[in-house]
Protein backbone atom coordinates (compact mmCIF):
# COMPACT_ATOMS: atom_id res chain seq x y z
CA UNK A 1 0.00 0.00 0.00
CA UNK A 2 1.53 3.29 -1.09
CA UNK A 3 0.39 6.77 -0.10
CA UNK A 4 1.80 10.23 0.24
CA UNK A 5 3.48 10.99 3.54
CA UNK A 6 1.61 13.80 5.34
CA UNK A 7 3.59 16.76 6.60
CA UNK A 8 5.06 16.80 10.08
CA UNK A 9 3.03 19.92 10.85
CA UNK A 10 -0.19 18.10 9.96
CA UNK A 11 0.71 15.20 12.20
CA UNK A 12 1.56 17.52 15.10
CA UNK A 13 -1.75 19.33 14.77
CA UNK A 14 -3.65 16.06 15.09
CA UNK A 15 -1.50 14.35 17.74
CA UNK A 16 -2.51 13.51 21.30
CA UNK A 17 -0.29 11.88 23.93
CA UNK A 18 -1.76 9.72 26.69
CA UNK A 19 -0.47 7.69 29.61
CA UNK A 20 -2.62 4.69 30.49
CA UNK A 21 -2.43 2.61 33.70
CA UNK A 22 -1.71 -1.12 33.57
CA UNK A 23 -3.08 -3.77 35.93
CA UNK A 24 0.28 -5.51 36.32
CA UNK A 25 3.89 -4.67 35.55
CA UNK A 26 4.72 -5.48 31.92
CA UNK A 27 8.19 -4.98 30.40
CA UNK A 28 9.12 -3.26 33.65
CA UNK A 29 6.42 -0.56 33.45
CA UNK A 30 3.06 0.01 35.13
CA UNK A 31 1.96 2.76 32.72
CA UNK A 32 1.92 2.83 28.92
CA UNK A 33 2.49 6.01 26.95
CA UNK A 34 1.22 6.42 23.39
CA UNK A 35 0.93 9.14 20.80
CA UNK A 36 -2.40 9.01 18.99
CA UNK A 37 -2.88 10.39 15.48
CA UNK A 38 -6.23 11.44 14.05
CA UNK A 39 -6.47 11.33 10.27
CA UNK A 40 -8.97 11.15 7.41
CA UNK A 41 -9.43 7.37 7.79
CA UNK A 42 -9.66 7.35 11.58
CA UNK A 43 -7.11 7.00 14.37
CA UNK A 44 -3.56 5.68 14.34
CA UNK A 45 -1.16 4.84 17.14
CA UNK A 46 2.55 5.63 17.51
CA UNK A 47 3.79 3.97 20.70
CA UNK A 48 7.32 2.60 20.37
CA UNK A 49 8.71 1.66 23.74
CA UNK A 50 10.50 4.54 25.40
CA UNK A 51 14.00 3.17 24.86
CA UNK A 52 13.66 2.83 21.07
CA UNK A 53 15.59 5.25 18.87
CA UNK A 54 14.37 7.14 15.78
CA UNK A 55 15.35 4.47 13.23
CA UNK A 56 13.39 1.69 14.93
CA UNK A 57 10.58 4.03 15.96
CA UNK A 58 10.08 5.23 12.38
CA UNK A 59 8.45 1.92 11.46
CA UNK A 60 5.96 2.39 14.29
CA UNK A 61 5.23 5.85 12.94
CA UNK A 62 4.64 4.44 9.46
CA UNK A 63 2.07 2.08 10.96
CA UNK A 64 0.35 4.91 12.81
CA UNK A 65 0.16 7.02 9.68
CA UNK A 66 -1.16 4.09 7.64
CA UNK A 67 -3.92 3.52 10.20
CA UNK A 68 -4.91 7.19 10.34
CA UNK A 69 -4.76 7.85 6.61
CA UNK A 70 -5.74 4.57 4.91
CA UNK A 71 -8.80 2.32 5.23
CA UNK A 72 -8.16 -1.16 6.53
CA UNK A 73 -8.20 -4.02 3.97
CA UNK A 74 -11.66 -5.35 3.28
CA UNK A 75 -12.31 -8.79 4.75
CA UNK A 76 -15.22 -11.05 5.61
CA UNK A 77 -13.60 -12.07 8.91
CA UNK A 78 -15.45 -10.52 11.86
CA UNK A 79 -13.58 -12.05 14.80
CA UNK A 80 -10.23 -13.74 15.48
CA UNK A 81 -9.03 -16.18 18.17
CA UNK A 82 -6.65 -14.66 20.72
CA UNK A 83 -4.44 -15.92 23.52
CA UNK A 84 -4.38 -14.73 27.10
CA UNK A 85 -1.04 -13.25 28.19
CA UNK A 86 0.52 -14.16 31.53
CA UNK A 87 3.38 -11.89 32.67
CA UNK A 88 6.24 -13.29 34.74
CA UNK A 89 4.19 -13.46 37.93
CA UNK A 90 4.49 -15.86 40.86
CA UNK A 91 2.48 -19.10 40.86
CA UNK A 92 0.21 -17.60 43.51
CA UNK A 93 -0.73 -14.77 41.11
CA UNK A 94 -1.48 -16.95 38.09
CA UNK A 95 -5.14 -17.61 38.90
CA UNK A 96 -5.88 -13.94 39.58
CA UNK A 97 -4.20 -12.66 36.40
CA UNK A 98 -5.69 -15.28 34.10
CA UNK A 99 -9.04 -14.91 35.82
CA UNK A 100 -9.34 -11.53 34.10
CA UNK A 101 -9.66 -13.33 30.77
CA UNK A 102 -12.93 -14.80 29.58
CA UNK A 103 -12.49 -18.54 29.03
CA UNK A 104 -8.94 -18.53 27.59
CA UNK A 105 -8.29 -21.39 25.16
CA UNK A 106 -4.67 -20.36 24.50
CA UNK A 107 -2.23 -18.83 27.00
CA UNK A 108 1.14 -17.18 26.32
CA UNK A 109 3.41 -17.30 29.37
CA UNK A 110 6.35 -14.95 29.83
CA UNK A 111 9.58 -16.65 30.87
CA UNK A 112 13.29 -15.76 31.21
CA UNK A 113 12.47 -12.59 33.13
CA UNK A 114 15.50 -10.66 34.40
CA UNK A 115 16.15 -11.44 38.06
CA UNK A 116 14.31 -14.77 37.94
CA UNK A 117 15.57 -18.33 37.55
CA UNK A 118 14.40 -21.33 35.56
CA UNK A 119 12.57 -22.77 38.55
CA UNK A 120 10.39 -19.65 38.59
CA UNK A 121 9.44 -20.30 34.97
CA UNK A 122 8.73 -23.97 35.60
CA UNK A 123 6.52 -23.16 38.58
CA UNK A 124 4.58 -20.56 36.57
CA UNK A 125 4.03 -22.89 33.61
CA UNK A 126 3.17 -25.84 35.86
CA UNK A 127 0.55 -23.84 37.73
CA UNK A 128 -0.96 -22.62 34.46
CA UNK A 129 -1.17 -26.17 33.14
CA UNK A 130 -2.77 -27.31 36.41
CA UNK A 131 -5.42 -24.59 36.25
CA UNK A 132 -6.04 -24.92 32.50
CA UNK A 133 -5.39 -28.58 31.58
CA UNK A 134 -6.98 -28.31 28.13
CA UNK A 135 -5.58 -24.94 27.05
CA UNK A 136 -2.83 -24.50 24.49
CA UNK A 137 0.25 -23.09 26.20
CA UNK A 138 3.09 -21.16 24.58
CA UNK A 139 6.09 -19.50 26.24
CA UNK A 140 7.80 -16.25 25.32
CA UNK A 141 11.37 -15.58 26.48
CA UNK A 142 11.79 -12.22 24.68
CA UNK A 143 15.36 -13.30 23.81
CA UNK A 144 16.17 -13.60 27.51
CA UNK A 145 18.28 -16.78 27.38
CA UNK A 146 21.66 -17.68 25.97
CA UNK A 147 21.82 -20.77 23.78
CA UNK A 148 23.27 -22.83 26.64
CA UNK A 149 20.44 -21.69 28.93
CA UNK A 150 17.68 -22.19 26.37
CA UNK A 151 18.41 -25.85 25.62
CA UNK A 152 17.87 -27.21 29.15
CA UNK A 153 15.12 -24.68 29.87
CA UNK A 154 13.00 -25.64 26.90
CA UNK A 155 13.74 -29.31 27.45
CA UNK A 156 12.14 -28.98 30.89
CA UNK A 157 9.31 -26.67 29.88
CA UNK A 158 8.36 -28.81 26.89
CA UNK A 159 7.15 -31.43 29.39
CA UNK A 160 4.05 -29.24 29.83
CA UNK A 161 2.93 -29.78 26.22
CA UNK A 162 3.81 -26.41 24.69
CA UNK A 163 2.44 -25.18 21.39
CA UNK A 164 5.70 -23.34 20.67
CA UNK A 165 8.47 -21.26 22.27
CA UNK A 166 8.81 -17.65 21.16
CA UNK A 167 12.23 -16.01 20.67
CA UNK A 168 14.21 -18.04 23.24
CA UNK A 169 17.56 -16.50 22.23
CA UNK A 170 18.51 -13.18 20.59
CA UNK A 171 20.65 -14.23 17.61
CA UNK A 172 19.26 -15.82 14.47
CA UNK A 173 22.22 -18.21 14.22
CA UNK A 174 21.54 -19.40 17.76
CA UNK A 175 17.87 -19.93 16.96
CA UNK A 176 18.97 -22.34 14.23
CA UNK A 177 21.43 -24.07 16.59
CA UNK A 178 18.74 -24.32 19.25
CA UNK A 179 16.40 -26.14 16.90
CA UNK A 180 19.19 -28.60 16.09
CA UNK A 181 20.10 -29.23 19.75
CA UNK A 182 16.51 -29.72 20.83
CA UNK A 183 15.95 -32.18 17.99
CA UNK A 184 19.09 -34.07 19.02
CA UNK A 185 17.58 -34.43 22.50
CA UNK A 186 14.35 -35.71 21.04
CA UNK A 187 12.48 -32.55 22.08
CA UNK A 188 9.72 -31.77 19.62
CA UNK A 189 9.00 -28.09 20.10
CA UNK A 190 8.32 -25.43 17.49
CA UNK A 191 10.35 -22.24 17.62
CA UNK A 192 8.77 -18.89 16.78
CA UNK A 193 10.77 -15.79 15.89
CA UNK A 194 9.60 -12.38 17.10
CA UNK A 195 12.44 -9.93 17.77
CA UNK A 196 14.44 -11.57 14.97
CA UNK A 197 11.67 -10.45 12.62
CA UNK A 198 10.48 -7.07 13.90
CA UNK A 199 13.84 -5.71 15.11
CA UNK A 200 16.01 -7.05 12.30
CA UNK A 201 17.06 -5.06 9.26
CA UNK A 202 16.05 -8.08 7.17
CA UNK A 203 12.87 -9.52 8.69
CA UNK A 204 12.91 -12.48 6.29
CA UNK A 205 16.41 -13.75 7.14
CA UNK A 206 15.13 -15.94 9.95
CA UNK A 207 13.02 -17.87 7.44
CA UNK A 208 15.71 -17.95 4.78
CA UNK A 209 18.25 -19.68 7.06
CA UNK A 210 15.74 -22.07 8.62
CA UNK A 211 15.97 -20.61 12.13
CA UNK A 212 12.26 -20.82 13.01
CA UNK A 213 9.12 -22.82 12.39
CA UNK A 214 6.86 -19.76 12.40
CA UNK A 215 7.13 -16.00 12.69
CA UNK A 216 5.44 -13.49 14.97
CA UNK A 217 4.34 -10.31 13.23
CA UNK A 218 3.25 -7.03 14.79
CA UNK A 219 1.64 -4.20 12.88
CA UNK A 220 3.43 -1.29 14.53
CA UNK A 221 7.02 -2.60 14.63
CA UNK A 222 6.85 -3.79 11.02
CA UNK A 223 5.46 -0.55 9.62
CA UNK A 224 1.78 -1.34 9.22
CA UNK A 225 -0.53 -3.89 7.67
CA UNK A 226 0.83 -3.78 4.12
CA UNK A 227 4.44 -4.10 5.25
CA UNK A 228 3.64 -6.98 7.62
CA UNK A 229 1.72 -8.89 4.95
CA UNK A 230 4.69 -8.48 2.62
CA UNK A 231 6.98 -10.03 5.26
CA UNK A 232 4.64 -13.01 5.62
CA UNK A 233 4.54 -13.55 1.88
CA UNK A 234 8.32 -13.41 1.55
CA UNK A 235 8.96 -15.63 4.58
CA UNK A 236 6.63 -18.40 3.48
CA UNK A 237 6.07 -19.47 7.11
CA UNK A 238 2.97 -19.59 9.27
CA UNK A 239 2.46 -16.33 11.12
CA UNK A 240 1.11 -15.34 14.52
CA UNK A 241 -0.16 -11.77 14.85
CA UNK A 242 0.76 -10.25 18.19
CA UNK A 243 0.48 -6.99 20.10
CA UNK A 244 3.16 -4.51 21.10
CA UNK A 245 1.10 -3.65 24.20
CA UNK A 246 -0.99 -1.39 21.99
CA UNK A 247 -3.96 0.65 23.10
CA UNK A 248 -7.27 -0.29 21.50
CA UNK A 249 -6.32 1.86 18.50
CA UNK A 250 -3.26 -0.23 17.75
CA UNK A 251 -5.15 -3.41 18.55
CA UNK A 252 -7.76 -2.47 15.97
CA UNK A 253 -5.06 -2.22 13.32
CA UNK A 254 -3.64 -5.55 14.44
CA UNK A 255 -7.02 -7.28 14.15
CA UNK A 256 -7.27 -6.00 10.58
CA UNK A 257 -3.81 -7.47 9.90
CA UNK A 258 -4.81 -10.85 11.33
CA UNK A 259 -8.04 -10.88 9.34
CA UNK A 260 -6.04 -10.19 6.16
CA UNK A 261 -3.71 -13.18 6.45
CA UNK A 262 -4.18 -15.94 3.86
CA UNK A 263 -4.56 -18.42 6.73
CA UNK A 264 -4.75 -17.98 10.50
CA UNK A 265 -3.55 -21.21 12.12
CA UNK A 266 -2.65 -19.83 15.54
CA UNK A 267 -4.48 -17.74 18.10
CA UNK A 268 -3.28 -14.15 18.01
CA UNK A 269 -1.48 -12.39 20.83
CA UNK A 270 -3.98 -9.53 20.79
CA UNK A 271 -5.76 -9.88 24.10
CA UNK A 272 -3.37 -7.49 25.83
CA UNK A 273 -6.14 -4.93 26.28
CA UNK A 274 -6.97 -6.88 29.42
CA UNK A 275 -3.66 -5.71 30.91
CA UNK A 276 -4.94 -2.11 30.97
CA UNK A 277 -6.92 -0.70 33.87
CA UNK A 278 -8.50 1.69 31.38
CA UNK A 279 -8.21 2.54 27.69
CA UNK A 280 -9.04 5.44 25.36
CA UNK A 281 -12.22 3.79 24.13
CA UNK A 282 -15.55 3.45 25.90
CA UNK A 283 -15.68 0.00 24.29
CA UNK A 284 -12.06 -1.21 24.44
CA UNK A 285 -11.02 -4.24 22.45
CA UNK A 286 -11.36 -6.94 25.09
CA UNK A 287 -11.69 -10.59 24.11
CA UNK A 288 -14.92 -12.46 24.73
CA UNK A 289 -14.60 -16.24 25.20
CA UNK A 290 -11.16 -16.14 23.57
CA UNK A 291 -12.16 -14.12 20.51
CA UNK A 292 -11.67 -10.48 19.54
CA UNK A 293 -13.83 -8.55 17.10
CA UNK A 294 -12.16 -7.12 14.00
CA UNK A 295 -12.26 -3.40 13.26
CA UNK A 296 -11.62 0.08 14.52
CA UNK A 297 -12.72 0.83 18.08
CA UNK A 298 -14.48 4.03 19.08
CA UNK A 299 -12.30 6.73 20.66
CA UNK A 300 -13.34 8.77 23.68
CA UNK A 301 -12.24 12.41 23.65
CA UNK A 302 -13.01 12.59 27.35
CA UNK A 303 -10.61 9.76 28.07
CA UNK A 304 -7.92 11.30 25.89
CA UNK A 305 -8.21 14.47 27.94
CA UNK A 306 -8.24 12.55 31.23
CA UNK A 307 -5.11 10.57 30.41
CA UNK A 308 -3.18 13.33 28.64
CA UNK A 309 0.42 13.62 29.77
CA UNK A 310 1.94 16.71 31.36
CA UNK A 311 3.52 19.40 29.08
CA UNK A 312 7.11 18.17 29.51
CA UNK A 313 6.17 14.64 28.47
CA UNK A 314 4.13 15.97 25.56
CA UNK A 315 7.09 18.01 24.33
CA UNK A 316 9.32 14.92 24.61
CA UNK A 317 6.92 12.98 22.40
CA UNK A 318 6.79 15.82 19.88
CA UNK A 319 10.57 15.71 19.62
CA UNK A 320 10.41 11.97 19.23
CA UNK A 321 7.75 12.31 16.55
CA UNK A 322 9.96 14.77 14.64
CA UNK A 323 13.06 12.56 14.86
CA UNK A 324 11.16 9.46 13.73
CA UNK A 325 9.46 11.42 10.96
CA UNK A 326 12.83 12.65 9.64
CA UNK A 327 14.06 9.08 9.42
CA UNK A 328 10.81 7.93 7.84
CA UNK A 329 10.92 10.73 5.27
CA UNK A 330 14.50 9.92 4.33
CA UNK A 331 13.67 6.25 3.91
CA UNK A 332 10.60 6.97 1.82
CA UNK A 333 12.72 9.05 -0.54
CA UNK A 334 15.47 6.44 -0.96
CA UNK A 335 13.50 3.18 -0.88
CA UNK A 336 10.97 2.85 -3.70
CA UNK A 337 9.43 -0.21 -2.04
CA UNK A 338 8.76 1.62 1.21
CA UNK A 339 5.15 1.63 2.36
CA UNK A 340 4.76 5.40 2.64
CA UNK A 341 6.31 6.29 -0.72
Amino acid sequence: MEFELPSLEELRENAFVVRLPLRVMFRGVVQREALLLQGPAGWGEFSPFLEYGPAESSRWLAAGIESAYQPYPQTTVTQIPVNATLPAVTPEQVARVLGQYDEPHTIKIKVAEAGQILQDDIARVAETRRLYPDAKLRVDANAGWTLDQAVPALSRLSEYDLEYAEQPVPEIADLARLRERLAARGVQLKIAADESVRKHTDPVEVARVGAADLIVIKAQPLGGIAAALDVVQQAGLDAVVSSALDTSIGLGQATALAASLPELKYACGLSTGTLYKDDISEEPLIAQAGYLKVGRPSVSRAKIRHYSVEPDAYDWWMRRLAASYAHLQEQSQTDSSFTCS
